[in-house]
């Protein structure tokens, strides 16, 4: 049964493809600095989520969202996938801030703690990350939620894999 309120998002992105070209031509906190001030698109899954860079500097990044009714699982609350991409996001983000022009990072492994559940009455949930450890072709990180009272709402670790840029295929 439905309350007959329908609602509905409208999102709008650019071609991913002209933001990752640009990549291989930028160390990564170039490329996120980029994001943040405007010079580049973010990724269409920013778009879609509403997630936003606010901070970025050589091993640390801050990523901020405003939990939304359409973030909502059935339970009324954030969906883990939301904190999940937050916190994966920002996690691959810091190390990405710290590579070279023509390398690169993809998650691996991931692991989440959700320490309280979230809602729209948290605020804007606000996710700092850095680098743990940093090899030459694995990298760890951890991240941590918080809302906007301060309260931890989600931390984790990732894994990254590093690799050179020239050898991404289908883009």
């Amino acid at each position: 049964m439905t309350d007959g309120l329908n609602r509905e998002k409208m999102i709008t992105w650019e071609d991913p493809k002209t933001s990752s070209r640009q990549t291989d031509s930028m160390a990564g906190l170039e490329y996120l600095q980029g994001i943040l001030n405007g010079r580049i698109s973010p990724p269409p899954v920013a778009m879609l989520i509403g997630y936003r860079i606010q901070d970025v500097s050589e091993g640390h990044v801050v990523f901020e969202i405003m939990p939304e009714e359409c973030h909502y699982n059935p339970f009324g609350t954030v969906h883990g996938g939301i904190i999940s991409t937050l916190l994966d996001t920002a996690m691959t983000a810091s190390v990405l801030s710290t590579l070279p022009r023509g390398r690169s990072c993809s998650t691996v492994e991931i692991k989440l703690n959700f320490v309280r559940p979230v809602s729209i009455k948290n605020g804007v949930l606000r996710c700092d990350a850095e680098p743990i450890h940093l090899g030459r072709r694995l990298a760890t990180a951890q991240g941590r939620i918080t809302d906007s009272k301060g309260n931890l709402c989600a931390h984790g670790i990732n894994t990254c894999s590093i690799f050179q840029t020239d050898k991404i295929v289908n883009r």
